[in-house]
């Protein structure tokens, strides 16, 4: 539907401010809401609200600068790599935060209404908790229902009777909020498990505040950060208390509470909020793999040993904590940790068995247990709700059916007529459709069926506010230009946050996350492609100024801010530096094959042999392949298949392969490495791939296969230097960084030594082509003819790759720099000694003079190799065990 710009003099009044001036064009550029919606712009007489007048009289600029800025903060969010994992059948695939320029603003007066209905609300939800999970009042003089209640499967039986630390089951609760065309708030649902949001909500204050910073300033917009500060103060001080019996490596007890971030992990759709979150409140973050209970406590594992945590903020929902006690086909939870909550000695934010509050049935009953618990009536209403179990309430609605809003009362994805969770989202955001008699009949007959299954809700047409959009783009960020930008109503739903303070008040964050519609009155989903604003709370007092950032630090602190690793880190960090070893020996590998078979000497059959060996090991071909000598075209064939797929059939462990588990490695790090280091490593596949797609420019040119991937092997090399270089000289050297650095030695020992027992076991280095081979591998040619120009003398050779320790290609360099790093690892009883027993106590073990013997030389370079191999692979085993799996009988433990 299009809706025709409201017409007005063009001609500015004398005298008008260029903030009058700017408004007047705006209102010229802005279409109205919808009929029925509340414009968030205007006021009933069609001029700008006042809030929004002041917002343009400091905007200091002409409005399609507004352009400028909407490109400059997609701009911030591509580099911050500030994504949103969209689900579908597919997979999860990543897309950028969407994000508009224009914030959602709302007075002072207001908020403070909202404020004292969400805390309200807060205070209620959380003693109806402390009842259903006590004496069960409200269940037994029924008002709340037992069906709904205890036949939700939020609500967990086996905590009957538990009481979490503090008496506080709600640490942190979302509320969302939508405004009626009468201007009136109501709640729409709220989210009581494991709100999500929090860490996107400060994103976009970080950004859209930036853009804006006069009009933020002059226009008192409430800080964020004290709310951010109650929830970790909160959770420490609840925490506390379960600190006693958590021993550290010495039997001291933890001096302090340990807190970390709970997150399903990278797949999660707002993964990346969940790895700023944790950075944000100084959090470590971790998955279930990372936890471990003993003796009903909980423990983090760390490179360091068995660390105690005393406290989690969990973005987990409650079905996937505990596989031994819930979901047991669930891999991201933590075994016994249900024992450990009802022990007493951890601290859940928010407490498990709060889902059922999650139900949009809830919502009919809180009025009457408003009045009952609190002797208050609501000051902030939910929508009209009927829970269909109730014969009356159902009856009460069925004729009134087809203009309300039908939602699930459980959340299974197997509901009739609802479909998987993203439809039955879609549909519920659908609202006020006006179904036609044949669907009518059949909801009606579904919920007839099992009418506890489902409740309805009335229908309210949502409060639209303004986007910004570029001439001729869609909303979103990163709208693109074609024309003057106008301003587009979108419907809107307020995302509000309250935090308890532990000792039954609440505090409630001063803004939210603002949700708007891909279209007028479209659903507001993320997942179905719809943006957020910031949220700008006006205050009337002082600005809130309290920062995160600590006003000094002592120095007794320093040393507690150096945390421990946890083992999932390290272990991703060991592969890391593995597989970005390995992508570089690949690398070379497959240049020198370009090389060979477009030199116009005829190459030498034992270097033909040595090479597709070295290919065949290193995942360059699959297994039956034949070799160079035998059918050079064929080879060259299966080398570039393997080349470019990712999946590695047959057996071929290609280069694309070892590219892609890196850019899955950033993903899973991401809150360990800069920006631009995540971006590096998710580029390198997606760029080598497109290079060698047939329509890449080189393709048409008629060049032999491989040597068409040879523009794109020389880009990749200098993006695996890249990469290195951040792994080198812009890494903490921390244990994590260790295991990096251990990793890519360990694969550089197994690489160079399978690279010199190929060439010696195939008798390639007796002239100069396989000279030159193994020196291009090695990355050595430019040391060797600097020292020896072009002597092809075996001791030369051996000289200068194993036992140079000055070269950092050299074998014995590899060892010396291994033995270095273990040796700095973290103790875990004797594993430094153990890992150092399996390497050559100094040098390789063996002598230039053994190596060179004339009749036992080659035999014992082969077998220095074979045991070098060896022992790289036991010691990456060993690693394994000691830093990651932690399956000793009596674990090392360390204090938080």
């Amino acid at each position: 539907m299009t809706t025709s710009l409201p017409l007005f003099d063009d001609a500015t009044p004398a005298g008008a401010s260029p903030g009058e001036a700017l408004a007047r064009e705006l209102l010229q550029r802005a279409r109205p809401a919808e009929a029925g919606h509340h414009d968030e712009l205007r006021d009933a007489e069609g001029a700008l609200r006042p809030a929004w007048q002041g917002f343009f009289d400091h905007l200091g600029a002409p409005l399609d600068d507004l352009q400028r800025r909407q490109a400059l903060m997609a701009r911030q969010i591509r580099e911050d790599g500030i994504t949103y994992n969209v689900y579908n059948a597919q997979g999860g695939p990543s897309r950028p935060w969407s994000l508009e320029v224009l914030p959602l603003i709302v007075e002072a007066d207001e908020w403070r209404c909202l404020e004292q209905g969400v805390a309200q609300r807060a205070r209620l939800l959380n003693t109806v908790l402390a009842d259903t999970y006590g004496e069960q009042r409200l269940l037994k003089e029924a008002l709340l229902p037992s069906a709904l209640v205890l036949g939700h499967p939020g609500y967990l039986r086996g905590l009957q009777g538990v009481t979490p630390p503090g008496g506080i089951y709600l640490h942190v609760l979302a509320f969302d909020l939508v405004r009626g065309p009468d201007g009136a708030w109501w709640v729409v649902s709220h989210r009581t498990q494991a709100p999500s949001g929090l860490g996107y909500v400060m994103q976009n204050r970080l950004i859209v505040s930036r853009q804006f910073p006069e009009a933020y300033r002059a226009m008192n917009v409430q800080h964020l950060a004290s709310g951010y500060r109650r929830l970790i103060d909160t959770l420490s001080e609840l925490a506390a208390g379960c600190v006693e019996g958590a021993q550290g490596a010495q039997g001291a007890e933890s001096a302090a509470p340990s807190l970390a971030l709970l997150t399903p992990g990278p797949f999660n759709e707002t993964y990346f909020e969940q790895a700023y979150l944790a950075r944000y409140l100084g959090l470590p973050l971790v998955e279930g793999g990372d936890l471990v209970v003993r003796d009903e406590r909980l423990f983090m594992k760390t490179v360091q040993g068995l660390a105690p945590l005393h406290g989690l903020l969990r973005r987990l929902d409650d079905d996937f904590c505990d596989p031994l006690e819930l979901r047991s086909d669930s891999h991201l939870g933590v075994p016994g940790l249900m024992q450990v909550v009802r022990a007493g000695h951890v601290v859940l934010a928010n407490a498990l068995g709060t889902g059922f509050l999650e139900s949009p049935a809830v919502h009919g009953f809180l009025p009457a247990l408003s009045r009952k618990l609190l002797g208050e009536e609501l000051a902030l209403p939910s929508l009209p709700t009927w829970w269909c179990g109730e014969a009356s309430a159902w009856a009460a609605i069925r004729p009134e059916l087809a203009h309300q809003v039908i939602r699930p009362s459980h959340p299974h994805a197997g509901t009739p007529g609802f479909g998987s969770p993203r439809l039955r989202q879609s549909f519920e955001a659908v609202l006020g459709q006006t179904l036609t008699a044949p669907a009518l009949q059949a909801w009606r007959e579904r919920i007839d069926h099992d009418p506890g299954a489902y409740t309805v809700q009335d229908f309210v047409p949502y409060a639209q506010a303004p986007v910004w959009q570029g001439g001729g783009a869609g909303a979103g960020a990163g709208a693109g230009a074609g024309g003057p930008g106008h301003v587009s109503p979108r419907g809107a739903s307020l995302r509000v946050y309250a935090l308890s303070d532990g000792r039954g008040g609440w505090q409630v964050l001063p803004g939210g996350m603002t949700r708007i519609a891909t279209r007028d009155a479209g659903p507001v989903s993320m997942q179905l492609g719809g943006s957020s604003l910031d949220t700008w709370v006006l205050t009337d007092g002082p600005v809130d100024t309290f920062s995160m950032l600590p006003a000094s630090v002592r120095l007794d602190e320093l040393a507690q801010r150096q945390r421990p690793v946890a083992s999932r880190t390290g272990e991703n960090l060991f592969w890391m530096g593995r597989y970005t070893e390995r992508a570089e020996q690949q690398l070379r590998l497959v240049q020198n094959l370009i090389g060979l078979t477009s030199t116009e000497d005829e190459p030498d059959d034992a270097v033909l042999q040595a090479l597709s060996a070295l290919s065949l090991r290193c995942g360059l071909v699959p297994q039956g392949t034949p070799s160079l000598a035998q059918a050079p075209r064929v080879f060259e064939r299966a080398a570039l298949d393997a080349l470019i797929d990712p999946q590695a059939r047959q057996g071929a462990y290609s280069l694309a392969h070892n590219l892609d588990a890196l850019a899955r490695s950033a993903q899973t790090l991401r809150e360990r490495l800069s920006p631009a280091h995540v971006r590096l490593l998710r580029t390198l596949g997606p760029d080598f791939q497109q290079a060698l797609s047939p329509d890449a420019p080189d393709a048409a040119h008629g060049r032999p296969a491989l040597q068409q991937a040879d523009e794109a092997l020389e880009h990749l090399a200098m993006q695996l230097s890249a990469v290195t270089g951040a792994q080198t000289d812009r890494m903490t050297r921390d244990a994590g960084w260790r295991l990096l650095t251990v990793g890519r030695l360990i694969e550089r020992l197994v690489g160079y030594a399978g690279f010199l027992q190929a060439f010696c076991a195939h008798e390639a280095l007796g002239q100069a082509q396989g000279f030159d081979q193994l020196l291009d591998l090695f990355d050595s040619a430019i040391t060797f003819r600097a020292r020896f120009q072009r002597r092809l003398e075996r001791p030369a050779l051996l000289a200068l790759l194993v036992l140079d320790e000055n070269n950092p290609r050299a074998l014995a360099c590899v060892l010396r720099r291994l033995r270095t790093e273990l040796g700095k690892l973290p103790e875990r009883g004797s594993s430094q000694a153990d890992l150092l027993a399996l390497l050559p106590h100094q040098g390789v073990g063996s002598t230039l003079d053994e190596l060179c013997d004339p009749t036992q030389g080659p035999e014992r370079l082969l077998a220095l190799c074979t045991r070098l191999i060896d022992a790289s692979w036991r010691l990456s085993d060993e690693v394994a065990r000691l830093f990651f799996v932690h399956a000793e009988t009596h674990d090392a433990m360390v204090s938080a």
